[in-house]
């Protein structure tokens, strides 16, 4: 089951500020999403928040079409609140006003995965 990162940048100073808002975050609706054709396209299995300085990472495990997380986050009222009460941390302004430009968004900010290791694929065996 894969993981995806997302990348934000942040005004550094502000940890606690940032932890606080997440600490307040409305979860999804429901875990499981659908593609554009409306049938399943996978399920949210996690997700963790990690911040240093200048840098947040949101770590996303899940199973499925991943293009489809960013538009079932986008539909997603506490994402929403979020995405506002985060913006004045922002190091750099983005918008995320609907669910198109959140998608848009959701996708530029995705980190390049070069490693996904699991028990299931190390070679002693599960």
């Amino acid at each position: 089951m894969p993981y995806a990162a997302i990348t934000y940048r942040v005004k550094p100073g502000h940890e606690d500020e940032i932890a606080e808002i997440f600490s307040q975050f409305t979860r999804v609706d429901t875990p499981d999403y659908k593609g554009d054709d409306g049938a399943a396209a996978g399920r949210l299995l996690g997700t963790g928040v990690f911040i240093k300085d200048d840098v947040m990472v949101r770590v996303i495990h899940y199973e499925g079409d991943f293009a489809a997380v960013g538009r079932h986050m986008a539909t997603q009222k506490g994402v929403h609140i979020l995405e506002e009460k985060l913006q004045k941390y922002l190091a750099e302004e983005r918008d995320t006003s609907s669910p198109a430009a959140f998608a848009q968004y959701f996708r530029n900010a995705t980190m390049r995965s070069i490693a996904q290791l699991t028990v299931d694929s190390h070679p002693a065996g599960a």
